[in-house]
């Protein structure tokens, strides 16, 4: 675990094991619970200042999400990300972002693409942290959701949020691609200023294929740096 959680603040709206549920969640999209991470109750249990059981509620839940997976006799891991993970969220993703920019483009208010305008310029020269960079990167795309006007659109990409999340921190990582992503955005909202309903599909498409090619090629990267590392760890034959 790269650093420790931190721990977590009671809400009276809120049962605790949902607390923990979310925390925990976020943890493992945003990278402090890497993939193929054990997770020991007590230890989280620990660095949340909470009790075992709601960890341990929060993990069968985790579990159910695709979040975590069981190995029988040895315990709970944090679920890795596969090829085919990848290429499944990013092709129910670029047919739906596609469909929200075409419709925003025919919808978005003046105001709504002023909106836009004035997201990118403020976090464009602004430094930020991993976790911040995500956080921008969803609120732009909510920006072009919302104006889509289509609640039910907006209502399926926001049940495919936490699985984005998690790629969205991987891909953003990459050093360079914060800009080039910015740079993405940009002609996205010059499309929906124009109205041009097919550049503006073609273009959410396009920015949602780059993201996946830089997923894919960051999961590579780091399949090549643990098997180096295994070989590094591993006894020298006599």
């Amino acid at each position: 675990m790269g650093r420790k959680l931190v721990p977590v603040k009671l809400d009276s709206y809120k049962p605790l094991r949902e607390i923990v549920f979310e925390s925990l969640r976020e943890a493992i999209i945003n990278g402090v619970l890497e993939p193929g991470e054990r997770l020991m109750e007590i230890q989280l249990a620990d660095e949340m200042g909470v009790s075992r059981t709601p960890v341990r509620e929060a993990i069968r839940k985790l579990e159910l999400e695709n979040f975590v997976v069981m190995i029988p006799r040895k315990g709970a891991y944090v679920a890795g990300v596969s090829h085919k993970d990848v290429a499944d969220v990013f092709e129910i993703r670029s047919a739906l972002e596609g469909l929200a920019a075409g419709l925003a483009a025919e919808r978005a208010t003046d105001e709504e693409i002023e909106q836009m305008e004035r997201f990118l310029l403020y976090h464009e020269g602004e430094e930020m942290s991993l976790e911040q960079i995500v956080t921008s990167d969803t609120g732009f795309h909510a920006l072009v959701y919302k104006a889509s006007r289509n609640e039910r659109l907006v209502q399926i990409l926001d049940n495919l949020r936490e699985q984005i999340q998690r790629f969205r921190a991987t891909s953003l990582s990459v050093p360079g691609r914060l800009k080039d992503a910015i740079d993405e955005h940009r002609g996205i909202v010059e499309a929906l200023a124009r109205h041009d309903v097919e550049e503006a599909q073609a273009l959410a498409n396009a920015h949602i294929v780059t993201a996946e090619n830089v997923m894919f090629e960051a999961l590579r990267l780091s399949r090549e740096q643990e098997k180096a590392q295994e070989a590094d760890q591993a006894p020298e034959k006599e």
